[in-house]
């Protein structure tokens, strides 16, 4: 059941006033009155998307809760990557919370492997780890506890489902919109304006122009973009959420697209309008309605990503360069192509058993690129492959390779089922794309889109029956 019910909502929106009101309040007095207006409608603009959360049918605590963890994570990896303490410290919360829940653990262990998504989230992993034991046996540890806690979360979906007898997705990408308000109420005093608070790190140079957040509430703009697409996807084509739900997640998911102009985002949303459109000419989505009115909601999402191409500058904004006087910059993947290459050069310097099972120099398979910075007194960042193939051949070698393309098939498999949720079928086939620009189907600390995926998997596999006996405590 929804947390905000309709009786609450004017005191909510009341409450949204004042705290909106005194963000305005607190930048007019630092800065000027025009900040302190546009603080005052970024605020409002989060707190509204925080009341559209907590408004979604379907929410459980422990549904939030898992969807709050993985995109939580993620946050606090960006906020305070200078802070490994902060992160770990979340991290063993969460898995002494999934510990509790997935107790005794053996009881859904032998599920997993029939999930596509175990094999695409965990399998990498354990591979990894056999890959580092010779010449790096404290990375082995490290993937080890990072396994251990990536399966709890795995168990953890199967739990939530076990116990609540609910799909477990609408509170996950609830989970997720709250984020996305809370990044608007933080980040309020600069949300709408030309310069942006960024980390002070070699990852924030250059990226002013791109919304964050706020001070020590910092999300890339890529995950930011990202998650506010797969909200979209999640809630708008399904009929059991309310029109201004559906509409209001469209809204968010534009606005977020527009601050943080992320192309990947952009291409995954195009792809999904696609898959949708595929849908409703199939007669796979129900908009109980004219032909007139499938017609319509065709065509909103295209029209909706035309202004945002726009608004993001035209149609020159998906090939120019990002970093123009970068010399590990210089081509349209904004750096890509030469991590892409780092893999593969550390790839043929590996020992058998990386080549294998992975390399071993990292725990969380990132690359270190010389050419990264410009400044050479700055330390290169530990960068994210940004595509989900080289970061399963990093991270679990050739096997690991062979698992991701294994549990690709699965998930896309169920996805195009007959059976299948219309939303899980246009968001698996739209991931796709993603996977060139993209690690985040492979999950790991933020894996938004690994966990959401999983979930639908294990709700389509998983669901409990009439004939289940109802399960209490």
């Amino acid at each position: 059941m929804p947390l905000l019910t309709p009786p609450r909502y004017q005191r909510f929106a009341l409450l949204g006033l004042l705290v909106a009101g005194a963000a305005g309040l607190v930048e007019a007095t630092q800065e000027s009155s025009a900040n302190g207006l546009r603080a005052f409608l970024a605020a409002a603009l989060g707190w509204a998307v925080v009341g559209l959360a907590l408004s979604l049918p379907g929410l459980t605590v422990r549904g939030l809760l898992l969807g709050g963890f993985f995109v939580g994570a993620g946050i606090l990896s960006w906020s305070f990557s200078e802070s490994p303490g902060v992160v770990w410290g979340f991290l063993v919360v969460e898995g002494a919370v999934f510990a509790t829940w997935t107790f005794p653990w053996l009881r859904d262990l032998a599920k997993l492997p029939k999930l596509g998504g175990a094999w695409l989230g965990l399998a990498y992993w354990f591979l990894g780890t056999l890959g580092a034991l010779l010449n790096h046996p404290l990375v082995s540890v490290q993937r080890i506890v990072y396994g251990g806690l990536f399966t709890l979360g795995a168990l953890a979906v199967l739990s939530v489902i076990r116990r609540t007898r609910t799909d477990p997705t609408p509170a996950i990408a609830a989970a997720f919109l709250l984020a996305l308000g809370v990044l608007l109420l933080v980040g309020s005093g600069n949300a709408l304006d030309d310069v942006h608070a960024v980390p002070g790190t070699a990852w924030g140079n250059n990226m002013a122009q791109r919304f964050w957040g706020g001070p020590f509430f910092l999300y890339h703009p890529n995950s930011i973009a990202l998650i506010s697409v797969l909200v979209a996807l999640r809630i708008a084509p399904d009929r059991a959420f309310a029109v201004w739900q559906r509409a209001g997640v469209l809204g968010t998911s534009f606005l977020m697209l527009l601050l943080v102009t992320s192309r990947t985002a952009w291409g995954f949303a195009v792809a999904a309008a696609l898959v949708h459109a595929w849908l409703v000419f199939r007669k796979r989505v129900d908009h109980a309605g004219s032909g007139r009115r499938a017609v319509v909601t065709v065509l909103v999402p295209f029209v909706l990503l035309v202004a945002l191409m726009i608004g993001s500058g035209g149609p020159q904004w998906l090939v120019y360069n990002r970093y123009p006087n970068s010399s590990a910059g210089s081509d349209l993947t904004s750096g890509r192509t030469q991590t892409w290459k780092k893999v593969i050069e550390d790839f043929k310097g590996d020992t058998i058993a990386e080549k294998l099972f992975g390399n071993g120099d990292d725990a969380r398979g990132t690359v270190t690129r010389a050419d990264s910075v410009e400044d050479p007194n700055t330390t290169p960042p530990k960068l994210t492959t940004d595509n989900a193939f080289f970061g399963a051949l990093r991270r679990g070698g050739m096997a690991g390779v062979a698992a991701f393309l294994l549990g690709l098939v699965l998930v896309l498999r169920r996805a195009l089922s007959r059976d299948a949720a219309p939303w899980f079928t246009i968001t698996a086939v739209a991931a796709l794309p993603t996977i060139a620009t993209s690690d985040w189907v492979l999950g790991g600390t933020g894996g938004t889109l690994w966990i959401l995926l999983l979930a639908a998997e294990a709700w389509q596999v998983y669901r409990p029956t009439d004939e289940d006996a109802p399960v209490t405590g």
